[in-house]
C-alpha cells in the first residue's frame, strides 16, 4: 500500500522545518531557549512525541533518511499535521516505536 504525498512542500523543505522546531538545529542557526526550543536535545538530535500519553523520545536526525521512520513521519502529518503547537507528535505505539528506532538506531 503506497502513501500518497500530502503536503505542498517538497519533502526536504518539510524535514527542515520540523528540525528547526524540534531539534538543535534551530539553535544554531541563531534561534535560542526564549522562541520555546528545547535546550536539553543534544546536537543532532530531535524529539518526538509518542503513543496517547504522549511520551517524549530523543532521536538522531540521521534516522530521517530511513524509508521506515519517513512512514511514520507521512502518518504524523496525515494526522496531525505539522503546524501545531504540540511538538511532532507520531501516531504510533510506544512499544512499536522503540523497537523501531532500536532497529533503525
Amino acid at each position: 500500500m503506497a502513501l500518497k504525498k500530502t503536503s505542498k512542500l517538497p519533502q526536504a523543505a518539510t524535514l527542515k522545518q520540523i528540525l528547526k522546531r524540534c531539534s538543535s538545529l534551530g539553535r544554531k542557526q541563531g534561534m535560542g531557549e526564549e522562541e520555546g526550543l528545547p535546550v536539553d536535545v543534544p546536537k543532532g538530535h530531535f524529539a518526538v512525541y509518542v503513543g496517547e500519553n504522549r511520551s517524549r523520545f530523543i532521536v538522531p536526525i540521521s534516522l530521517l533518511s530511513h524509508p521506515e521512520f519517513q512512514i511514520l513521519l507521512r502518518a504524523a502529518e496525515e494526522e496531525f499535521g505539522f503546524n501545531h503547537e504540540m511538538g511532532l507528535t507520531i501516531p504510533c505505539e510506544e512499544v512499536a516505536f522503540r523497537s523501531l528506532t532500536c532497529l533503525l538506531g
